[in-house]
């Protein structure tokens, strides 16, 4: 169990922290490995491909395949089915390649080597500052996925933190300024009304929780979660993060990440990524109607390590896909946020208009 919580942590991390450090697990090792296991349930191969199928057939002779990268975690959850869809083709039209961190897929996207990628929305808008507006950001795939969790019952509202110790990841990264944005905005002072534990990573919080008795309180982000709760007697989760973020401002959202793009590849093939991007919705729209399937998808795809702790934590992962102006407002209003706690986290700046694919 103590391996399978390394490997949950590794994949959550990678999603809910944007520091660019750690090795890239290879997909096209993940791809083969796939195509040479069991297939996934009978269900999953019968849902009809409404999206994914029909569009592909329509335009196989568009061109080479779409280059594509995921981390392995919930923003590349939303992708499975569409993946295993490839399998089928002759010629595919995805080639989707799995990392286990941003910073290998940061330097093939900026060089051209990919043509999208499913990264940390903070991510991307700094992408955009750097390379001076070629990247973009096309969908939302991922809403919040961090979680209060405590081992006590005393904490049923941001407001019942006060006085509390909170352990943490994430310092000086999304996490922490997610926390403070919700703290501050319930009236807790961050520096002054809870204290709050950074450790370098979450098993250090797991081992934490563990010692640290009943009434324990920690940030964690999923899928982290739902492995911890077979770790640490009577673990639970008091909030949703992303609940209570839309409390406090429901004009935008509380977004993890996001499928990103580069301008050049948007521009000269504007048929292709409007495809795919009619494939991802319904690969997500299916993931989430069918989690016990999905499940077995994310696990044959080694995104999450065991398909049963998939299936748990599928729901709490907030997968979602949003673009045009509705992606726009949510997005912009979060990095927002970011912006005016530290310029850095999103790059300098707040991105363009032209940041956002497809918003006139």
């Amino acid at each position: 169990m103590k391996r399978l919580l390394s490997m949950v942590m590794a994949a959550a991390m990678a999603l809910s922290l944007v520091a660019c450090g750690g090795t890239a697990a290879s997909g096209s090792t993940a791809s083969s490995q796939a195509a040479s296991s069991a297939p996934a349930s009978s269900q999953a191969e019968s849902v009809p491909a409404s999206s994914a199928v029909s569009a592909s057939e329509d335009t196989a002779a568009l061109g080479d395949a779409m280059r594509i990268a995921g981390l392995q975690g919930p923003t590349t959850m939303g992708m499975v089915k569409l993946m295993k869809d490839q399998e089928s083709m002759e010629s595919p039209l995805y080639d989707v390649t799995m990392y286990g961190a941003a910073d290998e897929i940061v330097p093939l996207l900026t060089k051209g080597e990919l043509d999208a990628a499913a990264i940390p929305a903070n991510l991307a808008a700094t992408l955009y500052q750097k390379t001076e507006g070629k990247i973009q950001v096309a969908a939302v795939n991922t809403l919040g996925v961090l979680y209060v969790v405590t081992t006590g019952d005393d904490v049923a509202s941001v407001a019942d933190l006060a006085g509390k110790t909170i352990y943490s990841t994430g310092k000086g990264t999304t996490p922490e300024y997610v926390l403070n944005y919700i703290l501050t905005e319930n009236g807790i002072d961050p520096a002054k009304d809870v204290t709050i534990e950074y450790k370098s990573e979450a098993t250090e919080v797991l081992s934490t929780l563990q010692s640290a008795g009943e009434g324990a309180v920690a940030v964690l982000p999923q899928p982290y979660v739902t492995a911890a709760q077979a770790q640490v007697e009577g673990l639970n989760v008091a909030l949703d993060l992303t609940e209570e973020w839309n409390k406090i401002d429901p004009d935008s959202q509380l977004i993890t990440g996001v499928l990103a793009v580069r301008s050049d590849y948007a521009e000269q093939h504007p048929e292709e990524l409007e495809v795919f991007l009619a494939d991802y919705r319904s690969s997500i729209e299916w993931v989430t109607a069918n989690t016990a399937d999905a499940a077995q998808l994310v696990a044959e795809y080694g995104i999450v390590a065991k398909a049963p702790l998939a299936e748990k934590a599928l729901p709490a992962c907030n997968i979602t896909y949003m673009d045009g102006a509705d992606m726009k407002q949510a997005l912009s209003g979060y990095l927002d946020v970011l912006y005016q706690q530290d310029a850095a986290s999103v790059g300098g700046a707040l991105p363009g208009d032209d940041f956002y694919y497809g918003v006139e």
